[in-house]
């Protein structure tokens, strides 16, 4: 069994990374990172079964180059990567339509969602075709569409519907791959990483999950989810989250 994980070097993306790596069936674990990480090299000089890997999932030339750097098939695909803030840019959620802007739209919708999909088309040719094939994406709650009752964040809610809706229709095309194949967003809850941690503020402690339970608990979910739940969308808790 081998697995890939992107956004390793994350909050929740290395907390899953470790707890896999406890996981004697994973005999390679291919590990995507876009920035140095000492923690990730840390685990690699521990671990022979994890090879490193510098990918950046915005570059269509890394994405090209990625495949002759991975020997398949791969039985397990995890995207943990996302952009809801960036202090370099200035980019915040927006509160209200005035503060929309075009660049900070495109640059949500490119991490968030379009990423995701180009790096599983790079992947295509070594995904496992009668093994185990279980494929998930981080999106988040703010995504559906019929969960939303508050307003605000536009771009990181529309980036996240975006994804659910590509991941959706990748679950039918990789039906016809592998008839087993499991495809699903995930929603971790919300997590004391970078990306959450200045909008924690009003967050009640017992829902500020750290990244070591939120990790578990998405392994878990996927772990448990089968065939016919493949297109969907699914809370940490195991909860159905509609669209």
């Amino acid at each position: 069994m081998q697995l890939l994980l992107a956004g390793a070097s994350g909050g929740i993306g290395l907390a899953m990374l470790r707890q896999l790596l406890r996981e004697a069936r994973w005999v390679r674990i291919y590990a995507l990172y876009r920035r140095p990480s000492p923690a990730l090299e840390s685990l690699a000089r521990e671990e022979a079964r994890l090879r490193l890997l510098q990918v950046d999932l915005s570059s269509d030339k890394d994405l090209a180059a990625l495949p002759v750097s991975l020997e398949g098939p791969l039985n397990w695909v995890i995207n943990t990567t996302g952009l809801l803030h960036d202090s370099e840019s200035g980019k915040q959620p927006e509160k209200s339509l005035q503060q929309l802007q075009r660049d900070n739209l495109m640059a949500g919708f490119e991490a968030n969602a379009v990423n995701h999909l180009l790096l599983i088309k790079a992947l295509e040719p070594l995904l496992a075709k009668r093994e185990t094939l279980k494929i998930a994406s981080l999106s988040a709650r703010v995504g559906s569409i019929g969960d939303n009752r508050l307003g605000g964040w536009y771009g990181y809610r529309a980036s996240k519907a975006a994804l659910n809706q590509l991941m959706h229709t990748l679950a039918i095309e990789m039906t016809r791959l592998n008839r087993q194949s499991v495809c699903v967003t995930l929603h971790p809850g919300t997590t004391d990483t970078a990306l959450s941690r200045p909008f924690q503020a009003r967050v009640p402690s017992h829902k500020l999950f750290t990244p070591a339970f939120a990790a578990g608990r998405l392994i878990e979910v996927l772990e448990s989810l089968s065939p016919e739940e493949t297109g969907r969308f699914f809370a940490w808790d195991g909860e159905a989250i509609p669209w």
